[in-house]
């Protein structure tokens, strides 16, 4: 009589176990029973059950039971004592854990035994159940029994919680042959005859078959030089060997890494985890040379070792060794799977050679069409780890991390020459170094540039007619070229587009957009800025120029009838005059210095309909420019220029100081 929490020792199974793991266990259970006698012909009989309740659409039930038999040498009292005993150590010689059958009773209700054996004197037929709470055998029976086969009858009884989705026979067989495939597949090892059906017998697949019989076309092996590779442990080198295969009509499965432990799959990991190429199904040619839906295939490597076969956890859900290499562990998971993945790719030689060129591919018209600045990137950029099928995102994601780590490699080689080269030895390695860094700041450049055209082809939209037939708002417009209730103390000069109005405005030291100069209701320009003639940012100085802007939206013009109060003249001629009458500071309280010689530019930007242009002539005693698209007018008692502009007038000369960059990345 044993005395074991079961209920605690099911709970405390750990992650990576399945519902298929009782039923592989089972299995392998029957097989060491018939290798235990060795009988003429092995056999192994999985009987599905299934609910008695009909589905509403007559598809097949869900499977509720197992019921797995063999003709091995039964549950005699040797057997049955190990099965009594925790950790039982009678198997360990064929890697038993003693523990398996306690993950039948994590994902079935109930497990039954029901076995004959040859005591060397009679025929016994012992009964029992697995208990739940301290005794591992209860409700057993013993009796003598005339005539029989020796074997066992072993239930999985009642799934639980509907875990069993899988409900088709050729699934459920085809998964076991991919979890049991190293019995099926040693040359020195003949397995038991392995079958399924269904509780009446009908529709029964030998497991045998898929890689021996009519079903050997589903499972096939692909032939390695050289399978065997050797990693470092504590114990000294280990030797692993890989078998590939090529599993057909995989429905939605992916290639995968398959690391086995006692001809017992254990992990199961996605091959393309490694070798991104991996992630989408194979496609194997007719004779005919055309593609036959039928042919499509994934990989499966198979990697068996003395040392897996020791380090298997109790569950056989997992290792007893760190998935990733530590300074106690120097073989890791990852790093057996990363040895596998690389023959695998080896051995589908030139499809994978040709998916990673149609990935290469992919990466350069995204850098031609979208993002020019990464040529130079690209020429040494790896792409091994990027996906088969990158979007435009995660192309983005990749450049940008090998960006980052050449800038910071290049920090670290600056920082080494600087500290540890003299001045007189200054030139050996100068030259590299200094062309690294030309290299990064032309890619930033470009990348500025192209962002360019994408601003310029945003901001020509903006000033033509919608599908509404109207045009636009002036708030539309503003929005491009700075953000409104906005100014440069929150505003960068990288996140604002003034240089489509003057290249000057990318370097202004104060700038408010739309925003009440003096706070509250007070007056307020659509975009104010002072700066230095010499281009750079500068001071609140007052022979620094000071610049106004008003925006009037592309088609109106009703700004210039008699009785209009936004009147953009007036306007700029009121906030020059409240300027320099000291009544608006800067965004941090100080005063805007203004001297009498402080001079003033304004611009006004709107449509130069007919009736503006006589506006302007007539009234406003404008000048007009030579193009015919803009206007212009000294104010002398205000020391103010100004200009009135149309937006095509904006757009174009925008266009032209830029065209000769866009020309050079061929994106004009």
């Amino acid at each position: 009589m044993s005395n074991v929490n079961i209920k605690r020792a099911v709970e405390n199974i750990r992650s990576g176990t399945t519902v298929y793991t009782p039923l592989v266990e089972t299995v392998v259970n029957a097989i060491q029973a018939i290798e235990s006698i060795n009988p003429p012909k092995g056999k192994i009989e999985i009987i599905v059950h299934r609910h008695k309740q009909q589905e509403l659409d007559d598809a097949l039930s869900p499977v509720e039971s197992f019921v797995i038999t063999d003709n091995g040498i039964g549950f005699t009292e040797k057997n049955r004592d190990s099965f009594d005993t925790l950790y039982t150590d009678q198997k360990i010689e064929q890697g038993g854990k003693g523990f398996g059958r306690f993950t039948c009773l994590k994902y079935f209700e109930d497990l039954l035994i029901d076995s004959v054996y040859d005591t060397g004197e009679r025929l016994q037929r012992r009964t029992f159940r697995m208990g739940k709470q301290t005794d591992i055998i209860v409700s057993e029976k013993i009796e003598t029994v005339s005539k029989g086969t020796v074997g066992s009858k072993v239930t999985l009884s009642r799934v639980k919680q509907k875990r069993f989705t899988d409900k088709q026979l050729k699934t459920i067989a085809r998964t076991l042959v991919e979890r049991l495939l190293p019995y099926f597949i040693d040359a020195d090892y003949k397995c038991p005859e392995i079958s399924i059906a269904e509780e009446d017998g009908s529709n029964r697949i030998v497991l045998n078959d898929f890689v021996s019989n009519e079903l050997s076309g589903l499972i096939m092996e692909i032939p390695l030089q050289n399978g065997l590779f050797t990693l470092e442990s504590r114990q000294g080198p280990q030797t692993f060997q890989v078998r590939i295969f090529k599993i057909y009509s995989p429905k939605s499965q992916k290639s995968k890494i398959s690391l086995v432990a006692d001809r017992r799959e254990v992990t199961e990991t996605a091959i393309h985890n490694y070798v991104p190429e991996f992630i989408d199904e194979f496609f194997d040619s007719s004779a005919e040379g055309t593609e036959s839906r039928d042919r499509n295939y994934i990989i499966k490597a198979y990697v068996s070792s003395p040392f897996l076969d020791s380090n298997v956890s109790l569950e056989r859900g997992g290792f007893e060794f760190p998935n990733d290499e530590d300074l106690m562990h120097p073989t890791s998971q990852t790093e057996i799977e990363q040895t596998a993945a690389a023959l695998a790719r080896d051995a589908l030689g030139d499809t994978i050679t040709a998916r990673q060129e149609k990935k290469r591919q992919r990466v350069q018209n995204y850098v031609e069409t979208s993002a020019p600045w990464h040529r130079s990137i690209a020429e040494e950029i790896d792409l091994s780890s990027m996906p088969f099928n990158p979007t435009p995102e995660q192309i983005e994601t990749v450049f940008q991390k090998e960006k980052f780590s050449q800038e910071v490699a290049i920090r670290r080689e600056v920082e080494k020459i600087l500290s540890e080269t003299s001045a007189g030895d200054l030139n050996e390695g100068l030259a590299s170094i200094v062309n690294k860094i030309s290299k990064t700041s032309k890619n930033d450049l470009i990348h500025y540039i192209a962002l360019r055209r994408n601003v310029l082809d945003i901001f020509t939209r903006s000033i033509e007619l919608n599908d509404a037939g109207t045009y636009p708002s002036e708030a539309t417009v503003h929005d491009i070229i700075f953000p409104r209730k906005g100014d440069s103390g929150v505003t960068s000069f990288e996140d604002h587009n003034l240089w489509i109005i003057d290249e000057r405005l990318n370097f202004t030291n104060f700038v408010s957009s739309d925003t009440p100069l003096a706070g509250g209701r007070t007056e307020r320009p659509d975009i104010i800025a002072f700066d230095l003639p010499v281009l750079f940012r500068g001071d609140n100085e007052a022979s620094n120029p000071i610049t106004v802007f008003e925006f009037k939206r592309p088609g109106r013009d009703d700004f210039a009838n008699p009785s209009s109060d936004e009147d953009p003249v007036q306007q700029i001629l009121r906030y020059v005059n409240n300027i320099r009458k000291g009544k608006f500071r800067t965004p941090k309280g100080r005063p805007i210095q203004v001297a009498d010689k402080t001079p003033f530019y304004g611009y006004i930007m709107c449509e130069l309909t007919e009736k503006v242009k006589e506006w302007l002539h007539s009234e406003k005693e404008f000048t007009p420019m030579p193009d015919g698209l803009g206007w212009f007018r000294w104010f002398g008692n205000n020391n103010l220029y100004m200009e009135v502009l149309s937006w095509d007038k904006v757009l174009r000369d925008a266009e032209m100081r830029n065209r000769i960059f866009f020309h050079k990345l061929g994106i004009d």
